[in-house]
Order: C-alpha cells, then structure tokens, then sequence
C-alpha cells in the first residue's frame, strides 16, 4: 500500500483514512522507509469535534499526514458514505499488531506515560527493538533533550501517548524537527498495553461503547468531556446533515 492508493473521506472538516489495521502497518513501513517524517492520529469523535469546534486545534492538528478512525461511530459515519470499513484501527490494537509486524531491522520509541508504565511496555515487547524511551512527566526544558535523544537514535516509528490534547501539541511543535520517522499519536494505548489501565470488553468495543466504560472508569476525567463532546459531535452531524453541507 502507498500513499497513492489510500482512501480519505472528509467526515465534520477531518479527512478520515478508510483503512484496516494491515494497510495501515504497510502504509506505515512505506512511510517510514521514505527517509522523512509523518505523523498519524487515531482520531475518535472528540477530537474530529475539537478540529470543528475549536480553530487553534485544527491549525495544531494540520501537521499530520492521516487521520485514522480509531472509533466505531466514525466508522458508521464513513460506511454511509460507502468506506465499506468492517471495524476501526483501535489505537492500543494497532500498537499491538504494529510492534509484533515490525521486529528488527526497525526500532521503535515511546514518548509518555509514566516510568512504571513504559518498565512495563518493555517487559512486553522486550524481543521487539525499542532502542529508547521517555516518561510523559517532563517540563519544558526537558524537551530539547528528548528531540535530540530521538534524533540520535534515528527510530522507524515514535509512539506518543500524552493524551488530548497534548500529544497532538507535542507533534505539532517538534514535527519538523525530527529527522525520520513516523510518529503516531496513540494515547490511551500505553497504558492499555502496559496493564496500567483496562480496556472496555470486546462486545462494548465492537457496539461503539468504549467511551461509556472509560468514561465510568475515570469519572472524574472523563464524564464531562465525553458528555459535552459527544453532544456537540452530533449537533455537527445534525447541523450538516440539515443544511446539506458536502462535510457530512
């Protein structure tokens, strides 16, 4: 798969990749082989809202390359218009796959989490070739630091889980600095994959209700965020889809 063959179909202003975990680990090592820098963000419906809702967000996030459907309503929303998509490209799946699909020659980093979390990430992949990685608690001045580490290291892909808005922020500042790679802003897939945190059965994944189990597990966090966003999220659809706007 190349970047020629890719599908995007623009759902609220977020031009969503129509992809499978498969095409996109192989977009991926297309990328990654090219000798420059991308960047790919599992996108669910609270930051295809924020894109819409709020500008300084979208300048932010128009750095990176795709847009992949991380959530099951996006995948409903892309179906109607013909994306044909059985399932979404689960952040935390794909890092799974990703890791297991590329052991050496390519090397991979993490950026984010907490020291517990990425001791944890490595005892998991250990036989895969993560040649370094950084907690999520730094300070500005640490920055600097982490880019020059990554660009010494030279790795085929940077996993960035800070969370959102973060991570995107992140990307968006040092994306241009970077040498190589690909860059994926992955979130709640460290500690997923770390045992940090549990994910939402498979039957609430597949019915598009992982954000009802995080948003119980966090409450706290969460419910305020997913309850205005997702209301918001369906004004949008409504709102378009009343005025007949080709972003539906």
């Amino acid at each position: 798969m190349t970047p020629e063959t890719t599908r995007v179909i623009d759902l609220l202003g977020t031009p969503l990749l129509a992809t499978s975990y498969d095409e996109l680990i192989a977009l991926t090592k297309h990328m990654a082989k090219s000798g420059d820098t991308h960047a790919i963000d599992f996108t669910n419906t609270h930051i295809v809202t924020l894109r819409r809702h709020d500008t300084k967000f979208r300048e932010i996030t128009g750095v990176f390359d795709y847009f992949v459907p991380d959530g099951m309503p996006l995948v409903w929303c892309l179906n109607r218009r013909g994306a044909g998509m059985s399932d979404r490209v689960y952040g935390p799946t794909f890092m799974r796959r990703c890791l297991k699909a590329c052991p050496a020659p390519w090397t991979h980093y993490l950026l984010g989490g907490s020291e517990e979390c990425l001791f944890a990430l490595r005892q998991r992949f250990a036989h895969r070739q993560i040649i370094g990685a950084h907690h999520g608690y730094f300070s500005p001045n640490d920055e600097r630091a982490i880019v020059e580490e990554i660009n010494q290291l030279s790795p085929d892909f940077v996993w960035v889980g800070l969370g959102t808005p973060k991570q995107q922020d992140w990307i968006y500042r040092y994306k241009s600095e970077l040498k190589r790679g690909v860059v994926f802003a992955v979130g709640f897939a460290f500690d997923v994959n770390a045992g940090m945190k549990k994910d939402a059965p498979a039957w609430m994944q597949r019915a598009g209700l992982t954000w009802v189990f995080r948003m119980f597990s966090e409450p706290q966090r969460l419910v305020t965020r997913y309850l205005y966003y997702n209301s918001l999220f369906l004004y949008y659809l409504a709102k378009d889809a009343l005025t007949s706007s080709p972003t539906l």
